[in-house]
């Protein structure tokens, strides 16, 4: 009798295990090297709602190093989760990029609003003006829409409509960075420009005192805003307003809650609206060299 024959249970079996360790093996090999966009663990949900409704997108996909969401409109992310509002009705597909490789398609669907009027633009309106000025300068705003029966500005810094007519020119009290916003009769919604002032010169040769001052204004305004997320108080427009006016749009700023681990400014804001009863006590910002960005932020908050 042959070696085979005398062993040929043990070798069956040994083989079979062997093919077994083989397929375990290359499934491994394909979950941990081969990667598609079948991989990628995102969702965006509710898949229909209204202009003003909150959508909400989050991706846990294990391998990815990076991501970008795009959410059809021309505005993007790169967080792994968050919320995100449409101005705008219609069909939007929205885009999660891994990797910079791999993507994932959700559509959307953004009903208008019952109760709304569409006013169709008869013209597609822009702001003429710079993007740079000094503070106390004249600075002249104009728009290319002439045949409209009203115009009103605001330039961001009084929170009210600050001229009503075609070309209007105001001098900023303040340096920062401001949103203009202008809407007219003709415009289904407003347009924006932003623009950044800076210190005029007998600001900057003024004394220490008064950078002092610029930035315990900064704290005090940074604090009330922060309060009022956390009392639940329109949480996009109170965000919205820190995020363009001091952090220059950057939803990464640090943020350091009584001296504990630091956080982005995005996730310390979404944490904020949810955890009830808290009291911000005091706001340290710190400034870039020119006085324009906040870049990070010291929080004393207590419950």
């Amino acid at each position: 009798m042959s070696y085979f024959q005398r062993n040929k249970k043990q070798i069956i079996i040994i083989a079979s295990l062997a093919v077994l360790l083989l397929a375990v093996l290359i499934y491994w090999l394909q979950k941990r090297y081969f990667r598609s966009s079948d991989d990628i663990e995102a969702k965006v949900y509710p898949a229909t709602l209204q202009v003003g409704d909150t959508l909400r997108y989050q991706d846990k996909t294990g391998f990815a190093v990076s991501r970008l969401w795009n959410f059809g409109d021309g505005n993007v992310s790169v967080m792994d989760s968050g919320i995100y509002i449409f101005s705008r009705p219609g069909y939007y597909q929205v885009n999660i990029t891994v990797n910079e490789k791999y993507s994932k398609n959700f559509t959307v669907q953004v009903a208008e609003r019952p109760g709304t009027e569409v006013i169709e633009d008869t013209v597609v309106a822009t702001i003429e003006g710079p993007i740079q000025a000094m503070q106390y300068e004249n600075v002249v705003f104009r728009t290319n829409v002439t045949d409209a029966s009203s115009y009103n500005w605001s330039f961001g810094e009084s929170g009210a409509v600050d001229a009503r007519e075609r070309m209007a020119i105001y001098a900023y009290q303040k340096p920062g960075n401001y949103v203009v916003t202008f809407y007219t009769d003709k415009t289904q919604y407003p347009i924006t420009k932003q623009i950044k002032i800076l210190p005029s010169y007998k600001e900057v040769s003024d004394s220490v005192s008064s950078v002092d001052d610029i930035y315990k204004r900064v704290d005090d305004d940074f604090k009330y805003n922060l309060q009022q997320i956390a009392n639940g108080n329109d949480f996009n427009g109170h965000y919205n307003y820190l995020l363009k006016k001091y952090l220059c749009g950057n939803e990464n700023a640090v943020i350091k809650v009584n001296d504990s681990k630091a956080n982005n400014f995005y996730y310390y804001c979404t944490g904020l609206q949810f955890d009830k009863n808290v009291t911000i006590q005091s706001v340290k910002v710190g400034l870039d060299d020119n006085l324009s960005c906040v870049t990070k932020v010291d929080i004393i908050q207590s419950k």
